[in-house]
């Protein structure tokens, strides 16, 4: 059975696209703050196959070339030339294999070769192909850095470790989330996240990484969390609420050992 016959709906708007030669405007895009390019760490020797290594004609393949000529252009700086790639490639590929699970068009994309200081969060209308809102800070595990602010460069699926996990997620619902910061207590909204890139991030919901606000994400820089990304409480309040229960998530860094296992990443039409 060809596991990716469920794109053909999507292609019939993506080849329209196409051949039409819209151009989409980003809703409520917000101009990046850091317009250098950031180097991506000299671990990264290998990579996957990019989308011009499928066949043309596959549907993920389209899909996935599509959804990088719409938002390509927007989205920068990044830290790596897979990072937008490896996303939309893992979202189609996912949603062909479990369309009932996708039930919302938005995906929440962090690309975390980027430092904590730059705004490297988006949320994508994948229907649309619209920026919903971004760029912005997210805040990555305070086990996956050394200092305050800067590059995460350990990633870890493991408990206990405060880690940030790579990979995509499905959004579950919404609860009241309570945390602590600076000794002092606070609240905010939260979404669940299940992770679906086995042996990277399917710890996930067990270990209580979850996506919600916080006061230490600032529109200028983010603090550490114990692994979730998070972000600005009032942005929490706004976007989650449209992400949860079907909206996907895509937490992206330079990681050779990631890039070439995860299975969503690697997937193929063949």
């Amino acid at each position: 059975m060809n596991r990716f016959r469920n794109l053909h709906t999507v292609l019939i708007g993506a080849t329209a696209l196409v051949f039409t030669g819209a151009w989409i405007t980003p809703a409520h895009y917000t101009q990046p703050a850091v317009r250098a390019s950031v180097t991506a760490p000299s671990a990264v020797t290998a990579v996957p196959t990019s989308t011009a290594g499928h066949s043309v004609s596959s549907p993920l393949a389209v899909a996935t070339k599509t959804a990088l000529d719409a938002f390509k252009a927007a989205v920068r700086p990044l830290s790596h030339p897979m990072a937008l790639e490896s996303a939309f490639r893992s979202y189609f590929a996912f949603k062909s294999a479990h369309p009932d699970e996708v039930k919302k068009p938005l995906l929440y994309f962090v690309d975390y070769g980027l430092p904590s200081t730059a705004p490297r969060g988006y949320v994508f209308n994948m229907k649309t192909l619209q920026v919903v809102d971004g760029p912005f800070t997210v805040a990555h595990g305070r086990g996956s850095s050394t200092s305050q602010f800067g590059i995460p460069t350990r990633f870890s699926n493991g408990f206990g470790a405060a880690t940030t996990s790579l990979g995509l997620y499905v959004a579950k619902a919404l609860y009241n989330f309570h945390g602590h910061n600076a000794g002092q207590s606070y609240s905010s909204v939260g979404m669940r996240l299940q992770g679906e890139s086995r042996g990277f991030n399917d710890n996930a919901f067990a270990r209580g990484v979850v996506a919600h606000g916080a006061p230490y994400v600032t529109a200028t820089r983010a603090g550490r969390s114990e692994g979730c990304p998070a972000m600005e409480p009032a942005r929490a309040e706004r976007l989650l609420p449209q992400l949860a229960d079907g909206g996907m998530v895509f937490l992206f860094a330079p990681d050779a050992h990631w890039m070439n296992s995860d299975p969503w990443l690697n997937a193929s039409a063949n």
